[in-house]
């Protein structure tokens, strides 16, 4: 079942109607639209209260500017934009400028200034204006990506949504531009968004669409990577809600979308202020977000203080339950207390284990495989568990532990396989026990490999073979284990 179908049978949604009705109407009044509507207004209003904006380079306003416009003054990297666009359209990013002259966009596109004065035009014609109405371009300085977010994204920049609702932070989310969005942060091109809770400012569960069927769906991983998208902890998080709350409370656009993006030099901008901001943010979060708006309704809110601790106190680690109820899979932390078992002796062992999602397999310390009652099968492969082989290949190791499987299977009940280990440390040969393990109430009949873990804090390893069917990982999770 889709993500938007759990949602649509949980109370508190919020859809559009009811968007446009119960808040848009009533809380966003014709001056606080038309701030929202025009970005060179809302960037000269928000600069004047010092709240940060992307620097302004130049303005177009009609033909005659565009006819006279001195193309070669623009620098080497810049963003063009209409003044009145919707949904990021008619945005063109420059990366870089080649010796010939020619910008080159984010797709490695390259641009001749007559390229950029035909998109000038299309903009002043309203081509991506609301309702398709005049409009004037505008050139800003390009954010420079922040190294923290430069493995999750694909030629752009990622910005966080924020929903500011009575000077109160209620839903935020992380945008990342992909390949499949052409280096866009928007969920309707194929980018990727990803909650956030508002108390630790982490994220938390990440969605995409799927562009053929037009289906949100979940992921744990970046498409082609192993980057876990949950537990990014979001840079100067308290900063960011206070520029959130102060530019709703100066615009006094009641029920605030804004985009904030994060300059490497510069820190938390604020890209765009939006008065109709779209509702994926709640699939995102896999949380309604009419039932938050409900509770910060008619609140006195007179600082952005206590809007922050509003935000943090209310919505902060709901996430965790809706996230469960919803898609049926348990909350971990880094550190879990689990239950060892060995199925056919009947023995058992409580102790610590961390959860790597970064480890395929399974594996726990040899002194705790004795504990469970495989001694036999640790003295028999005692001296390919301690030593590292180097005298092997990688193809030789592993036909090596084909043939040792094939000769002791029969010999060891408990043996569920040999397995090779290729690390920077060298190859090592390991048996494969049968284990049962229980975590979070969870029982789970799987494999171990046995190794030598007796420098390393944790004599037990889960690895996301074990895990990724009934479990989310969230790194920011506080348990007694984490302590």
């Amino acid at each position: 079942m889709y993500i938007l179908e759990y949602l649509k049978r949980s109370r508190g949604i919020l859809g559009m109607n009811s968007r446009n009705l119960e808040y848009i109407r009533p809380y966003n009044k014709v001056g606080a639209k038309k701030i929202a509507d025009n970005k060179i207004l809302s960037k000269k209003i928000l600069e004047k209260n010092k709240i940060g904006v992307s620097k302004l380079i130049s303005v177009i306003k009609n033909y005659d500017d565009a006819k006279n416009f001195d193309w070669d003054s623009l620098p080497n990297s810049f963003v063009l934009k209409p003044n009145r666009g919707l949904g990021g359209e008619g945005i063109m990013v420059i990366y870089g400028r080649k010796k010939n002259g020619n910008w080159v966009k984010a797709n490695r596109e390259e641009v001749t200034g007559e390229d950029l004065k035909n998109h000038v035009l299309n903009i002043l014609e309203g081509s991506y204006s609301l309702a398709g109405v005049v409009d004037h371009a505008f050139f800003e300085e390009r954010v420079k990506i922040l190294k923290l977010f430069k493995p999750y994204s694909f030629r752009g920049i990622p910005d966080i949504r924020i929903i500011v609702f009575n000077s109160v932070p209620v839903m935020a989310m992380l945008r990342l531009p992909t390949k499949q969005s052409g280096g866009r942060a928007n969920i309707h091109l194929g980018g990727v968004c990803i909650g956030i809770d508002m108390n630790t400012g982490v994220t938390t569960t990440a969605i995409t669409k799927n562009l053929t069927t037009q289906q949100e769906y979940l992921i744990d991983y970046l498409e082609g990577t192993r980057h876990t998208l949950s537990g990014i902890k979001i840079p100067f998080w308290n900063e960011i809600l206070k520029m959130s709350i102060k530019a709703q409370q100066i615009t006094k656009i009641g029920f605030l979308g804004i985009d904030i993006m994060i300059d490497r030099d510069q820190g938390p901008v604020v890209a765009e202020l939006n008065c109709r901001s779209g509702l994926a943010i709640q699939i995102a979060n896999l949380a309604p977000l009419k039932t938050r708006l409900k509770k910060v309704e008619g609140l006195k809110v007179k600082s952005a203080q206590k809007g922050i601790r509003l935000g943090r106190d209310l919505f902060g680690g709901e996430i965790e339950e809706d996230v469960e109820d919803i898609t049926g899979k348990k909350i971990l932390a880094i550190f879990e207390s689990v239950i060892l078992r060995n199925p056919k002796k009947k023995i058992e062992r409580a102790t610590k284990a961390k959860i790597d999602t970064g480890a395929f397999s399974t594996s726990i310390s040899t002194s705790l495989a004795v504990s469970l009652g495989y001694e036999e099968i640790v003295e028999k492969f005692e001296k390919f568990i301690q030593e590292k082989i180097t005298d092997i290949t990688p193809r030789e190791a592993e036909q090596k532990a084909r043939e040792m499987e094939a000769e002791y299977m029969e010999e060891f009940e408990d043996l569920a396989g040999i397995t090779h280990v290729v690390s920077s440390h060298g190859i090592s040969i390991r048996p494969k026990i049968k284990i049962t393990i229980e975590i979070a109430g969870k029982k789970i009949e799987t494999s171990a490999n046995i190794t030598k873990r007796k420098d390393l804090k944790c004599k037990v390893i889960i690895g996301r073979k074990d895990i990724k069917k009934d479990f989310i990982v969230d790194p920011s999770k506080i348990t007694k284990n984490n302590l």
